[in-house]
C-alpha cells in the first residue's frame, strides 16, 4: 500500500510518477476526497512497490476538504494532470493551491440561489466538490443496504444510525443521522425492493430507503449554516425496475395537497412516497410523514439557527427527491417553518428519470422556486425515462398538443450533462451493461474530472479511480482493478462461540420503528386534511 506523509506546510503540488500496471495498488492515497478507513470488506486487492516523487500537501482530513475550496480565479486554477506519456506509463498531478476559501461565503450560490449561473461551464470548484459530497452520501445509501437474500435482515441498513458514517469509513463528513426512511413494499415496483428467503425474516413488508442526517457544530461552523440532508436510496444494481415503470400520470394532488389538478407525477414513485401499511410496525408512517415529522422536529430543535435543506438521490431515489423536495415547499414549509426565516431547499440528484409532466415542473420551477440540479451521463438510458417520445426535448409545437397526454413528462430544474467516453479511464461500450452508464460512483468520478463543455477531462480531486469498479466492470482492464470488488468479509458470516459460522443477528426494532400516526410530530402536521386535495383530484 502506498503511503505518503503528509504535513502542514503549503508547497506547491504532489506528483507521482507510477507504471500504469501497477495503478491499482493505490487504494488509499490521503488526498483530498479519498474516504478515510473506507469499509470495504476486502483491505488490499494487489500491492506493487512503486517508486514516487513528490512535494508534501498541507494537512487536511477527508471530508473537511470537501466543504472548502479554492478562491484563484479559473485561468489560475492547478488541476491534476492525468495524461499518458507512452505505452509504459501514467503522470498524475495533483496540485493545491495555497489559498483556501471557506464555502460558509458562498454556499447560497452553490445551493442554487442564481440558478448555478457561470458556474457550471467551467465548474466552479466549490460547486465541484459539494456535489461529490452529497453524492457520497446518496452512495452510502448503497454501501449500508443488505442486499443479502440469504440474511434475515435483506433489505435493511447494515449500520444502526449512529454508527452510520463510522461504519462506512466516513466519520469526517460531519453529519449525524437523525432518522432512517422506510417504505413499505405493497406497491407495483417489485423489481425495486429486495427480500429475504428467510422464514424468520424481519418484515415481509417493510425495505430501508435512506436518512436524513443533520450537520453537527463544527461541520456547520464551516457551511455557515445548519444543514439537513435527505438522502435517498435508489436502485441496488440492475435496471429491471424500469421494466416497472408505466408511463401513466396521475395528479399529484390524489396524494399531496396541490391546488392545480393538472400538476402530475407517475405514479408508482407516488405510491412509493406516500403508501403505508399500518399492520406492519414498520411502516405504520409513509416515507413521507417520516420526512415531514422529522424535518419539523429538527426545524423546532435548531429555531434559532440558520437552516437548510439539502435532498440527494440517484437513480429512482432522484425521483424520490424531486417528489420530497416538492411537498417540503408546496405543502409543508408554511406550517414546518412558521415563525422562522426563509429555510433555502435545493435538490442535486444524479442519473434520475423522469418524474411528471411539464405542469409539474413548472409548478416547481416558476410557481414555487424550487432549485434542482440534475447531474446525468448523456450515455444513460434512465434518465430518458419515462416520456420517450414526448419530453422537454420535442419540438414546442408538438409538445403544445402533446403535454396532456398521460405520457408526456418533463425534466426538472438545471441539467450537468457529463460524458462517460471523455474519462480515459473508463470502457467506452456500455450496450452489453446499460448499468455501466448509470452506475453512481461513475457519475462522481466524471465529476472530479469535469472542468467544462470544452475543457480537457482531468482529475480535480485525487478520488480513488478504484471505487468505479466497487459495485461495476466500468474501468479499463488495464487498471487491473476486479470488476464488483466490495464485499463484506465472509459475505458478513461470522463464528460464533460453538465454532460454527452464522448470520450475526442485528438489532432492528429501535431503529426501523418511528411511532404512529398519533405521535406529536405527525399529529400536528394535520396530514388528514390533505384528503380534500385527494378528493378534488379524483373529481378532476
Amino acid at each position: 500500500m502506498l503511503a505518503i506523509p503528509l504535513s502542514s506546510t503549503v508547497l506547491p503540488a504532489f506528483s507521482t510518477i507510477i507504471n500504469k500496471n501497477t495503478l491499482q495498488s493505490i487504494t488509499h492515497v490521503p488526498v483530498p476526497f479519498l474516504r478515510k478507513n473506507y469499509h470495504l470488506g476486502v483491505s488490499n486487492f494487489y500491492t506493487k512497490t512503486v517508486t514516487t516523487q513528490f512535494n508534501v500537501l498541507p494537512k487536511t482530513s477527508d471530508y473537511s476538504s470537501l466543504s472548502t475550496n479554492l478562491t484563484e480565479p479559473e485561468k489560475e486554477r492547478s488541476t491534476p494532470q492525468v495524461e499518458q506519456d507512452d505505452e509504459d506509463q501514467h503522470e498524475i498531478t495533483i496540485q493545491l493551491p495555497a489559498a483556501e476559501y471557506q464555502i460558509a461565503d458562498f454556499w447560497r450560490e452553490i445551493h442554487g440561489q442564481n440558478d448555478w449561473v457561470d458556474l457550471l461551464d467551467p465548474i466552479d470548484r466549490r460547486l465541484r466538490s459539494e456535489l461529490i459530497r452529497y453524492g457520497e452520501m446518496a452512495q452510502a445509501c448503497y454501501d449500508a443496504f443488505d442486499y443479502n437474500p440469504f440474511s434475515k435482515y435483506c433489505g435493511t441498513s447494515k449500520y444502526t444510525p449512529s454508527e452510520f458514517f463510522d461504519s462506512l469509513g466516513m466519520s469526517q463528513i460531519g453529519y449525524d443521522v437523525s432518522r432512517y426512511l422506510l417504505a413499505t413494499s405493497n406497491i407495483n415496483l417489485p423489481n425495486f425492493f429486495r427480500n429475504s428467503a428467510s422464514p424468520k425474516v424481519w418484515s415481509k413488508h417493510a425495505n430501508w430507503m435512506g436518512y436524513i442526517a443533520v450537520s453537527n457544530d463544527e461541520t456547520s461552523r464551516r457551511l455557515g449554516r445548519r444543514d439537513i440532508t435527505i438522502a435517498w436510496r435508489g436502485t441496488v444494481t440492475r435496471l429491471e425496475w424500469m421494466e416497472d415503470i408505466k408511463d401513466f400520470l396521475v395528479p399529484i394532488s390524489s396524494k399531496i395537497p396541490c391546488p392545480d389538478t393538472t400538476a402530475k407525477v407517475q405514479t408508482g414513485f407516488l405510491d412509493l412516497y406516500t403508501e403505508k401499511d399500518e399492520d406492519c410496525k414498520y411502516c405504520r408512517l409513509s416515507a413521507r410523514e417520516q420526512i415531514l415529522s422529522e424535518v419539523k422536529r429538527l426545524l423546532d430543535k435548531y429555531a434559532d439557527e440558520e437552516v437548510s435543506i439539502t435532498i440527494t438521490g440517484h437513480s429512482l431515489g432522484a425521483a424520490l427527491a424531486f417528489l420530497s423536495a416538492y411537498d417540503i415547499v408546496e405543502t409543508s414549509l408554511k406550517d414546518l417553518a412558521a415563525d422562522r426565516p426563509v429555510v433555502p431547499v435545493c435538490v442535486f440528484t444524479f442519473a434520475g428519470p423522469r418524474v411528471g409532466n411539464v405542469v409539474f415542473r413548472e409548478r416547481l420551477e416558476s410557481t414555487l422556486g424550487l432549485k434542482v440540479l440534475r447531474v446525468v451521463n448523456v450515455h444513460d438510458v434512465v434518465p430518458k425515462v419515462p416520456g420517450l417520445f414526448f419530453n422537454e426535448r420535442s419540438p414546442p409545437v408538438m409538445m403544445k398538443f402533446a403535454k396532456w397526454l398521460p405520457w408526456s413528462y418533463s425534466h426538472v430544474g438545471v441539467e450537468l450533462a457529463l460524458d462517460h467516453w471523455n474519462s480515459p479511464f473508463l470502457k467506452r461500450a456500455v450496450h452489453d451493461d446499460p448499468v455501466r452508464a448509470h452506475n453512481l460512483e461513475a457519475h462522481l468520478h466524471l465529476l472530479d474530472g469535469y472542468h467544462g463543455k470544452d475543457h480537457k477531462f482531468e482529475l480535480a480531486c485525487g478520488r480513488d479511480i478504484a471505487l468505479v469498479n466497487k459495485a461495476s466492470d466500468f474501468l479499463e482492464d488495464e487498471y487491473l482493478v476486479p470488476p464488483h470488488w466490495r464485499q463484506d468479509e465472509n459475505k458478513g458470516m461470522v463464528r460464533n462461540k460453538d465454532g460454527h459460522w452464522v448470520q450475526p443477528e442485528r438489532r432492528v426494532h429501535d431503529h426501523y420503528c418511528h411511532g404512529t400516526p398519533d405521535d406529536d410530530h405527525v399529529k400536528c402536521l394535520d396530514l388528514a386534511s390533505d384528503d380534500q386535495y385527494g378528493d378534488a383530484a379524483a373529481a378532476a
